[in-house]
């Protein structure tokens, strides 16, 4: 059996297998196993970091503490506030932290494959940020929200006919879309590429079919999957700041309204 093999297919992005429970309503498929790791990793993450709390922090608990603090005064109290941002610190690196598990499967070796590659993590996701930055509004501002949110103050009234639409359609439908498709766009190209750039490798350089001729060709394509992989762990990182720091963003305008 040749690596190529062993590696996904780009077909992978259309098709969905099944591994367990296949003829039920429902069925786990790898997108879902990888979810569930994730989930347990950042569990294990925060539970055992946070267990035995030592004045000097090492190992897990140093992790722990550098990552959530990193979250904290880089995302929540830099856009929220000191004392807003400390509330919703938990939550945001919660958020945070998922979503870079579930990105860096992109980078595992025979994987190369994030989770959020299948549209419905990136749109569970978005639909989430979208109810609790609305309910948020709600809790804070009232029946006023609905208000301050489509008639953004120091706009001359005669231009509410053109400004009233254009937010409405922003805050129910665009932010949503916007958070998805960003998530969803980013993962899949680089699933893309390191499955062509893998593939290729394989395929001219293990592959016992392939004249000898050809190896030195497979070079090139190994040292892109290598630097591919490298910035492909940049891009999860970039991916998970930029999806948290907007629900920041969102959330503190439904808390603080504009004046």
């Amino acid at each position: 059996m040749v690596l190529g093999e062993l590696l996904p297919n780009v077909n992978e992005l259309f098709q969905w297998k099944g591994i367990l429970f296949q003829h039920t309503w429902y069925e786990v498929n790898k997108t879902a196993i990888m979810a569930l790791v994730s989930t347990v990793m950042c569990i294990i993450l925060f539970f055992v970091g946070s267990r035995k709390k030592k004045m000097v922090p090492t190992g897990l608990q140093n992790v722990a503490e550098l990552g959530y603090e990193t979250v904290e005064g880089m995302i929540a109290v830099e856009v929220m506030g000191e004392e807003t941002g400390r509330k919703w610190a938990p939550f945001l690196a919660t958020l945070f932290f998922w979503i870079f598990f579930i990105n860096i499967w992109s980078t595992v070796p025979f994987v190369y494959f994030p989770a959020t590659s299948r549209i419905a993590i990136p749109i569970y996701l978005a639909l989430q940020t979208w109810v609790i930055f609305i309910f948020t509004g709600f809790k804070h501002q009232g029946i006023h929200y609905i208000k301050n949110s489509l008639f953004p103050p120091g706009v001359p009234k005669a231009l509410y006919i053109l400004v009233t639409p254009i937010e409405f359609v922003s805050k129910v439908f665009v932010r949503p879309f916007s958070l998805a498709v960003r998530l969803f766009a980013n993962m899949t190209a680089g699933h893309v590429l390191l499955a062509i750039f893998a593939i290729m490798t394989s395929q001219l350089i293990i592959d016992h079919n392939s004249g000898a001729f050809q190896i030195p060709l497979g070079i090139l394509p190994f040292f892109a999957l290598v630097a591919m992989t490298a910035f492909e762990f940049l891009v999860a990182v970039l991916q998970a700041y930029i999806f948290t720091i907007l629900t920041a963003v969102y959330v503190n305008e439904s808390i603080h309204p504009e004046h």
